[in-house]
């Protein structure tokens, strides 16, 4: 299931109160997902952190009853919360998967009859989890039968190249980042389990390039720091990208002469002009910019164009991308 397809997926759960299970390995996005579909619907979110959690922390500490010789169950901290809501509230499980068979067991009584210990679970409340596969080599033992039956579906979250360019987009990722993941989008999601205490490329660590890139990374720091984030195969082919990227001609003189400026040859130099036109791309000059993209193979005319509508969508309101729209009716952006 795609980002955007699971995005759907949690917020019908979160309507329906279905309970759902997120599988997929890390630094995928599983949890940012499930952050946003909750702020799309304005829905509470509370994490839990199985994994760290006690059973206690599922069924309340034992407290005597004064004056009788019994004790009860008192809820405290996210059980108590979840108790009290009153209002549409998601009980996020996170790394369940790592979670011993105790905690596991205590959760599950949640999850099946929504009350512990004579405390009803509030109506408000959907419960929805996430956890990584045994493959990834994320200390998942597994998840206990009994538990991933409570769950009205498991779904599986895998990497999309065009989700992943849409929210890089959105949070402001590096240009020349964007266009690198264009021309080898299979880097986007390169997870290699590991022992070794090094970092390998995902949509996370990916997210990590971008962001210290944005904060003015040193050049004389650039393998290092961007090798550190997602591992040096990864480095050793952006900064390659970015070479070819930093030697682009001018792109605004690229835009204001579109008929006289050569069209590049080479896969890697057209990424990167795809990438640096759809970012300077206005109403103004989307009509060079037109011109200049009817001059690209089609494959790349296609990116070029999908790339500036999602960074400005003012420009589908323009006569000249109606025009390229009917002459690539076949095209679907």
């Amino acid at each position: 299931m795609r980002p955007k397809q699971l995005n759907q997926a949690i917020k019908f759960a979160i309507k329906h109160k279905y309970p759902l299970l997120i599988k997929g390995s890390p630094g995928i996005g599983k949890t940012e997902i499930l952050t946003q579909a909750c702020l799309e619907t304005g829905t509470e979110l509370i994490v839990s952190h199985p994994v760290v959690s006690d059973p206690t922390d599922f069924k309340g500490l034992p407290f005597p009853v004064k004056g009788e010789h019994r004790a009860t169950f008192l809820p405290f901290g996210d059980l108590l919360n979840i108790i009290n809501a009153d209002r549409p509230t998601v009980f996020f499980l996170d790394d369940l998967g790592q979670a011993s068979a105790s905690v596991q067991a205590a959760a599950m009584q949640l999850l099946l009859a929504r009350r512990i210990n004579g405390h009803k679970v509030s109506d408000h409340v959907v419960f929805l989890a996430a956890t990584n596969r045994r493959q990834d080599r994320a200390a998942v033992q597994g998840i206990l039968e009994p538990v991933k039956s409570r769950f009205a579906s498991i779904l599986e979250l895998e990497v999309n190249i065009d989700d992943w360019v849409e929210w890089a987009i959105e949070n402001d990722m590096p240009v020349e980042l964007i266009a690198f993941i264009r021309f080898r989008p299979n880097l986007l999601h390169d997870f290699k389990p590991t022992g070794d205490i090094i970092n390998t490329p995902n949509p996370r660590t990916v997210a990590n390039v971008g962001k210290i890139m944005n904060a003015g990374l040193p050049k004389n720091t650039e393998f290092e720091m961007i090798s550190g984030a997602a591992g040096e195969g990864f480095a050793a082919e952006f900064l390659g990208f970015l070479k070819v990227y930093r030697d682009l001609p001018d792109i605004e003189k690229l835009i204001a002469d579109p008929m006289g400026t050569d069209v590049p040859d080479e896969p890697s130099v057209l990424y990167a002009v795809c990438g640096a036109i759809s970012a300077s791309a206005k109403k103004t000059s989307f009509g060079n910019i037109i011109k200049y993209t009817d001059r690209l193979p089609g494959e790349f005319q296609v990116l070029l164009i999908k790339d500036a509508i999602k960074r400005n969508k003012l420009l589908a309101n323009t006569k000249e991308f109606a025009a390229w729209a009917i002459k690539h009716a076949d095209v679907v952006l």
